[in-house]
């Protein structure tokens, strides 16, 4: 997709590896109990595949294509907010970290639907 950023593409992809390796830290760290560990499988996956999408969403063929990685993305993140927040509700942990995994999703998560609407030519000034 040559019309767009790459700054943009590479602050945005290098900002979802390292939001994957502070979701790696943060999982290897929950306590080790059943529910936890379902919860810790679903997280892990879905978290990591915000950033594997993104990396996908370059070698896309078309813009449509680019898009829809770009979508698998925010519903990764979409469903990392659900998993985040189960475990916070769940009182499975209580931290800071959790906090800041919760808001990084959000800013992740709101690029990304931006890039979205702005890609599909919805984004009105």
């Amino acid at each position: 997709m040559q019309n767009q950023n790459p700054k943009l593409k590479t602050d945005l992809k290098h900002r979802a590896y390292q939001y994957s390796i502070k979701i790696i830290e943060f999982l290897d760290a929950l306590p080790k109990d059943v529910s936890t560990g379902v919860i810790t499988k679903q997280l892990l996956r879905s978290a990591t595949s915000i950033g594997v999408n993104i990396v996908e969403a370059k070698g896309a063929s078309s813009k449509r294509d680019f898009t829809n990685f770009f979508s698998h993305s925010l519903k990764s993140a979409n469903e990392s907010l659900y998993w985040l927040g189960l475990l916070r509700d769940a009182k499975k942990i209580n931290s800071v970290q959790l906090e800041y995994l919760l808001n990084e999703t959000k800013e992740l998560a709101n690029i990304l639907g931006s890039s979205i609407l702005t890609l599909k030519g919805k984004n009105k000034f």
